[in-house]
């Protein structure tokens, strides 16, 4: 009766916990307390009544039988074996590991073939240098067989792992509170797969009901989400499209549409387009190049909506499923899409890629890197010379023992959404929000958006938008505006930038941000007119830099130089004058010898470009034509400035 006993304890705890492996080992009947056989006859049946229902996953009636089983003989100790098994299958750990450390005080050696799970649903708790002392007496008991032993010591290195993640990123007084997004995004009904723009005004998501999946949208006003609505188009269908990613200024939607006619897999990415009445376009097959014969999914855009992540179970890769990244090319088609390589992507699967707005931090989940036991969040961040830096586990309490899906990061670096099926959902998965601590943030990113126009006619012209970091010259983004003129540029903080906007026939435009903490707000509105090539127009070069009363160029001026090098290029006829000016500091000689000596040294890195000398002028003003007030130290920057001015077309 004994073993008949424990086998049905087992028989219904395993359904309850799926990914507990552990097998009987032999032991010693005369070393028991515990007696199955002598057990409350009631108790016994209602115990029966309580397997059954696990069985066929009524846990929450199980577990009330189970109650009252324990009120009819409260030393029951299978009862609290299975109860603990059920609680740790609910997600419910502490009440898993409140079930265990009873039934082992009560019998340690009947308890014996359960320290394995044990050791798991208190890692489930976070008390993994408790699981490892479970997992090590499991270890040490005799007679264990090869699958007992595999299945110990893989818990064992899970364990050790997450106690040198925590003693390398201590928790300190870091709070993991997810906050549920509430009835107007969450349902009784699955929620999964968010997606945001990158001001966080709108929420796309993925909604399952009745085994079909189509997409809502959710607007974010007054401190809240608006009730999440279907999105307009012909986006969903009677198929299923799910692990959409909306581009961060909203235009655009890439998302994975699976078993359409047209596919040319089991599961292709298709794109569609915010149209002018505010609706979203047909949805097109992203083609042959992008799709395959195999699965491609979990598509994620960079905020320059030149690079395109998503993963793909194509041949060529490191495991099952792969990262793969593909380039839009000036053509507006796409390239061949190129895995992301050994080091992110393993033997087993890895999905969901996330690029942030910072265009810098990948995030991606992995069941092949070591981790917490299923599926993780990683992650990555591209380095100086645009490769990949080793994943990076996102660490407890982010990561569990249980699967993790995708994770979505906000432009301010810390505010993350992901779906989880936590107590407190409302039917299954549902959307959440929460903090990340702070090193797994991504870099906090402002952006600038507007309109570039003719400045005569004010319509809308397509140009080339280019964004470097000044220190490096790195270019960080280049893209083209809308067919309006319609663009946005990310700045990730704590870095400077310089600005360009250029349009063939067009005198370029000239800006910078210092982008470090505060600086500036989270967004800037610019609106910018660009002059037609012509006599007369004029420029501010607000990206050429000299030392403190020096008049050599600093490097950082060359990316803003080569502009005036290819805007002369393409004008040949054009002859233009450079000039230089200063605030009122100082004697007003010293200030014109200052301001002629600068100008000149714009001049001689032209002419040392090929540029001929005849084409360009120069002149130091002084302080002679200021551009504000010198009284404050924020009208004296404005006033030391070098100016461009076409004097002939």
């Amino acid at each position: 009766m004994i073993h008949t006993m424990k086998k049905a304890i087992i028989s219904l705890y395993k359904p309850a916990l799926t990914f507990f492996t552990f097998i009987i080992f032999s032991y010693s009947a005369d070393a028991q307390w515990y007696d199955p056989d002598k057990v409350n006859k009631k108790a016994g049946e209602i115990y029966g009544q309580a397997y059954e229902e696990a069985q066929d996953g009524r846990y929450r009636e199980a577990i009330r039988h189970l109650d009252e089983a324990l009120k009819l003989d409260p030393k029951f100790v299978d009862v609290y074996l299975s109860r603990a098994g059920i609680h740790a299958n609910l997600k419910d750990y502490v009440s898993s590991v409140s079930d265990f450390s009873t039934a082992i005080s009560m019998d340690p050696v009947y308890s014996q073939a359960y320290m394995l799970p044990y050791s798991i649903s208190l890692a489930g708790t976070g008390n993994f240098s408790k699981a490892l002392e479970a997992v090590t007496v499991f270890l040490n008991t005799p007679g264990l067989n090869k699958q007992s032993i595999q299945a110990g010591n893989y818990r064992k290195r899970v364990y050790e792992f997450a106690i040198a993640h925590e003693n390398k990123f201590p928790t300190g007084d870091y709070v993991f509170a997810p906050l549920n997004l509430g009835d107007s995004i969450n349902s009784e009904s699955l929620e999964y797969f968010p997606s945001i723009t990158i001001d966080g005004s709108r929420m796309i998501f993925t909604r399952r009901y009745n085994n079909d999946e189509d997409f809502y949208e959710s607007h974010f006003e007054n401190g809240t989400w608006g009730k999440a609505q279907p999105v307009g188009g012909k986006i969903n269908t009677n198929l299923n499209e799910g692990a959409q990613n909306i581009s961060q200024d909203g235009q655009w939607l890439i998302f994975t549409g699976c078993n359409y006619p047209e596919g040319q897999g089991s599961c292709d990415l298709y794109i569609a387009y915010k149209t002018k009445k505010g609706t979203w376009s047909e949805p097109e097959n992203m083609g042959p190049v992008v799709n395959t014969d195999y699965w491609e999914s979990s598509p994620s855009l960079s905020p320059d909506k030149k690079d395109l992540y998503f993963a793909s179970s194509r041949e060529g890769g490191y495991g099952g499923k792969d990262i793969w990244v593909t380039h839009r090319l000036p053509t507006g088609k796409w390239s061949r899409p190129v895995n992301l390589g050994p080091d992110i992507n393993s033997s087993a699967d890895e999905s969901c890629p996330f690029i942030h707005a910072d265009n810098q931090t990948l995030y991606f989940n992995s069941n092949g890197h070591m981790g917490y036991g299923l599926t993780d969040l990683f992650l990555t961040r591209k380095t100086s010379d645009s490769t990949w830096s080793k994943p990076e586990n996102l660490g407890y309490p982010v990561n569990t023992i249980d699967d993790e899906g995708s994770l979505i990061v906000a432009s301010d670096g810390k505010t993350s959404y992901y779906a989880s099926d936590r107590s407190d959902s409302k039917g299954g998965l549902d959307l959440y929000s929460f903090t990340l601590k702070e090193n797994i943030r991504a870099a906090r990113t402002h952006w600038v958006k507007g309109r570039v126009f003719d400045k005569k006619t004010n319509a809308g012209i397509p140009s080339s938008v280019e964004l470097t970091e000044i220190g490096t010259r790195r270019v960080m983004s280049r893209l083209q505006t809308d067919e309006d003129g319609n663009y946005l540029v990310t700045l990730p903080a704590g870095k400077d930038y310089a600005f360009n906007v250029n349009r063939k026939g067009y005198l370029f435009y000239s800006d910078n941000f210092a982008v470090t903490g505060n600086s500036i707000d989270s967004f800037l509105v610019i609106d910018i007119p660009l002059q037609p090539v012509e006599t007369g127009a004029s420029i501010i070069l607000k990206n050429i830099f000299f030392d403190v009363n020096k008049f050599q160029l600093k490097p950082e001026s060359i990316t803003e130089l080569d502009k005036i090098v290819m805007m002369l290029n393409e004008n040949p006829r054009v002859k233009i004058q450079i000039s230089g000016h200063t605030d009122n500091a100082g004697r007003d000689a010293d200030n014109i010898a200052l301001s002629q000596q600068r100008a000149m040294a714009v001049r001689s890195y032209l002419v040392g470009k090929n540029i001929a000398a005849e084409r360009i002028s120069y002149k130091g003003f002084g302080a002679t034509k200021p551009i504000a007030s010198n009284e404050s130290e924020q009208g004296k920057a404005l006033n030391r400035r070098t100016e461009l001015v076409i004097t002939s077309d």
